[in-house]
């Protein structure tokens, strides 16, 4: 038995809370249990709820920057979990990790420029690309028996061909779940470094990573790989703090952080949030033995979905996740059209899902599950999903 109660239901109606409330304006309905956005149930713990409170109970929010206890306890994570320190001068705060990558593409590249991706891929990665009138170029990642792979040959041939400036890793990849190798990113590193291609590397769910695997951050590969590296880093998923928009944008070479900084300053963004840097604060000095715990709660939930799909779903593919709190699962042996799916998982099934057309055309016919809530709600929503499916193929 753990310290912390995972289980509890909290109720986020009326929140404003981008999960629950907003079902009208972007369903048109109410009635959809909702598991799409990378968004967590669960509460802080109230040793981290204590700073917050200290802070607001001191009645005034002005500008701020990050001090050296914040570069402190950003270092004492990654250093501690992962095994590399920061230089603070290092660092560019932003208002969130997706604002970050679109500032990077307008600092490391110009209009019609190529940057890669791999789909399927966390959508925003092609819209920052795309709004600002760059090119994207796809190296699709490799699907066979329920796993993904980088087509190496694929990746280096493309970035041949259109001339790519930026290359987008997601690592821990959403939603495919994986967690590169150490050989992979090597592999992937070596192909950048010989075309003069930058990393972008996000890594924002590299706390949640499933036994056997380790997470391995790029930071770690060696010191030449740092010349072409961007890398963003957030407590934003591992402690749902994504409202505070708390961002660090870790760039080693000067050059590049240079320009990174004069894009940031043209967009108009100086000062971080005063609260998303008390965040950074206590979740990095007193998190972690709540993270501990919550990974282990999410994998349960995880292993509760695998033996379901098992059992209750034969005809679906469970991607096995090696990472991230979502569950990607391939519906395509039922043999429904795309519209066929869409309308059993959201009018039949009643679930709000991320449709897996949003992560690239290749996928729609997968689902993208978020496991970061109470097993109560996982349960229910699986459940929900078998009567639909249970109805469809008796009907």
């Amino acid at each position: 038995m753990g310290k912390y109660d995972f289980d509890k239901i909290i109720d986020r109606r009326n929140t404003s809370c981008l999960k629950y409330d907003f079902g009208m304006k972007r369903k048109g309905r109410t009635d959809l249990l909702p598991m799409w956005v990378a968004d967590m149930d669960f509460a802080l713990p109230e040793e981290i709820l204590a700073d917050f409170h200290r802070r607001i109970d001191h009645g005034i929010f002005g500008y701020t920057d990050p001090d050296g206890e914040y570069f402190a306890a950003l270092n004492r994570w990654t250093s501690t979990h992962y095994g590399y320190e920061i230089d603070p001068s290092w660092v560019t705060l932003g208002c969130g990790v997706v604002f970050g990558l679109a500032t990077g593409v307008k600092a490391f590249t110009e209009p019609g420029d190529a940057i890669l991706i791999q789909q399927p891929v966390y959508y925003p990665f092609r819209e920052v690309i795309e709004d600002n009138g760059r090119t994207f170029i796809n190296n699709q990642l490799h699907y066979e028996n329920g796993k993904y792979a980088i087509d190496f040959d694929d990746f280096e041939k493309k970035i041949v061909e259109n001339k790519v400036k930026v290359y987008m890793l997601c690592s821990p990849h959403n939603p495919a779940g994986r967690v590169w190798t150490r050989e992979e990113l090597t592999w992937l590193g070596d192909i950048c470094l010989k075309h003069n291609v930058i990393i972008m590397d996000d890594e924002i769910h590299c706390d949640f990573v499933y036994a056997p695997h380790r997470f391995t951050s790029f930071m770690t590969l060696g010191e030449k790989y740092r010349k072409n590296l961007v890398l963003y880093h957030s407590p934003s998923k591992t402690f749902n703090v994504a409202g505070l928009q708390p961002a660090n944008i870790i760039i080693p070479d000067r050059e590049l952080r240079r320009k990174y900084r004069r894009a940031n300053a043209a967009a108009g963004y100086s000062q971080g949030s005063i609260m998303g840097q008390v965040a950074v604060k206590s979740c990095y000095t007193k998190g972690d033995q709540w993270v501990k715990e919550l990974v282990e709660y999410i994998a349960g939930n995880i292993a509760y979905v695998r033996d379901f799909v098992k059992k209750n779903l034969p005809k679906a593919t469970f991607v096995e996740p090696e990472g991230t709190y979502l569950v990607w699962i391939d519906f395509s042996g039922y043999g429904f059209t795309d519209e066929e799916l869409e309308h059993l998982i959201t009018d039949e099934a009643k679930l709000w899902l991320d449709s897996g057309k949003i992560f690239g055309p290749a996928t729609a016919q997968f689902e993208r599950f978020n496991m970061a809530c109470p097993r109560s709600v996982v349960e229910k929503a699986f459940n929900q999903l078998k009567v639909a499916l249970d109805n469809h193929v008796q009907g």
